[in-house]
């Protein structure tokens, strides 16, 4: 599975990106997960209902499911932060993981950016960084550095898609 972050300041439009991304990605034929780094805590269930019973209670691990889904939940009382190779490892194979978050992690990466935080690139100096999605007005001629209009999702669906099938077939090429 190949995994790419999207990474950026809070607030600059991670989600929105992904969300935008996501269709693209299936209509062109991959399969995608994401991961989601929360800085918070979270809760997935319902104040009172019986998920949330079992869990506070004392349940280390809670599914709940239906004919339409599931989702898994795992209590952590050990303190820090979960690997994200942890987390990878318990998703089915997918062609793609987004990745939003963990952006000190080793991985190929996508910045958003926007001038109007006046903030500098937050992956600037990180070696996977692949390009940055930027609104058009907002792109900087520095270097090699590659830029996505932030606002043209489809361009930058094309980018991950032909990313995604570049680094297959170099992956494949040596199995053969």
């Amino acid at each position: 599975m190949k995994l790419l972050g999207i990474v950026g300041w809070s607030g600059s439009g991670k989600t929105t990106l992904i969300e935008r991304l996501l269709p693209l990605l299936a209509v062109a034929g991959l399969r995608v997960s994401t991961i989601k780094r929360s800085h918070h805590g979270f809760d997935v269930d319902t104040l009172g209902k019986d998920s949330w019973r079992h869990r506070k209670a004392g349940a280390h691990e809670v599914i709940v499911a239906s004919d339409l889904r599931w989702a898994l939940m795992r209590e952590r009382h050990e303190a820090g932060e979960v690997s994200l190779d942890a987390l990878v490892a318990r998703l089915e194979a997918v062609d793609l993981v987004l990745v939003e978050g963990f952006s000190a992690r080793p991985h190929h990466k996508i910045e958003v950016w926007r001038a109007a935080e006046d903030k500098p690139l937050r992956a600037a100096g990180d070696g996977g960084l692949l390009a940055v999605a930027a609104p058009r007005a907002d792109w900087r001629a520095d270097g090699d550095r590659t830029w996505l209009d932030l606002d043209d999702p489809e361009s930058v669906a094309r980018f991950v898609v032909d990313w995604t099938r570049s680094a297959d077939a170099k992956e494949h090429a040596g199995k053969g």
